[in-house]
């Protein structure tokens, strides 16, 4: 890991959630991935580190990802964090009326951002990367050699394309995208799935039949 980098892994949640801070060491500045389920724990830890909160990144409008409406339930999120901290949260623009729709937030709490977008954090840059499939507007967010992939890649696995705005064949241009990554890549994921909960995309590869998926027609066979 990178000595500039911040990058912490919280397993939060019924349904195997990873939440993540990932910032700047000398600014003490982060931003929380997909912050859900318990926020007020959540920012217990950014208080107990003594990190500063400068924004939310959201990887999809998933209620288990950014809050809302979950069935009969209904899952801290985004809306709760923003009651008590004064950030915008990062959205790709085709996910924004997603995200608005499930978490109550609106336009002014967000940031629409494209794919190739960054956002400096203190020391450290974040680019986002479009990847649809799970959802329309599904992002991940690269740091260095990291990348967060929410759920579009699992370890040993991806996300579903069975829901409503997803789409297979996005899917397969998206996770090849990321197959194209160099190898030394850490892959964190958006839920603790594997039996480990990061690994490298060389290895990745080596487990995820995804990842090694010849060409589209072959992908079609899977799903």
């Amino acid at each position: 890991m990178d000595d500039e980098l911040i990058i912490e892994q919280i397993q939060i949640g019924p349904m195997q959630n990873f939440t993540y801070l990932v910032g700047s060491k000398s600014t003490r500045e982060v931003a929380i991935v997909d912050p859900a389920w318990d926020i007020e724990s959540l920012m217990k830890i950014v208080d107990d580190r003594g990190y500063k909160l400068t924004a939310a990144l959201i990887t999809h409008y998933h209620p288990d990802h950014c809050g809302g409406s979950f069935g009969s339930k209904s899952v801290q999120g985004i809306a709760e964090l923003l009651e008590t901290r004064s950030v915008k949260s990062y959205v790709h623009k085709l996910e924004a009326n997603g995200v608005k729709k499930v978490t109550g937030i609106s336009d002014n709490d967000m940031v629409k951002v494209n794919s190739g977008d960054k956002l400096t954090i203190g020391d450290v840059e974040v680019e986002f990367l479009h990847t649809p499939g799970h959802t329309p507007g599904s992002q991940c967010f690269k740091i260095k050699n990291t990348l967060v992939s929410g759920d579009t890649l699992f370890i040993n696995g991806c996300g579903r394309v069975d829901l409503p705005g997803s789409n297979s064949e996005d899917m397969y241009h998206s996770v090849q995208k990321l197959a194209a990554l160099p190898d030394d890549t850490i892959l964190l994921p958006g839920h603790n799935y594997a039996d480990v909960p990061s690994a490298t995309m060389a290895d990745t590869k080596k487990v995820n039949v995804y990842l090694r998926v010849p060409n589209l027609e072959s992908w079609k066979m899977m799903h």
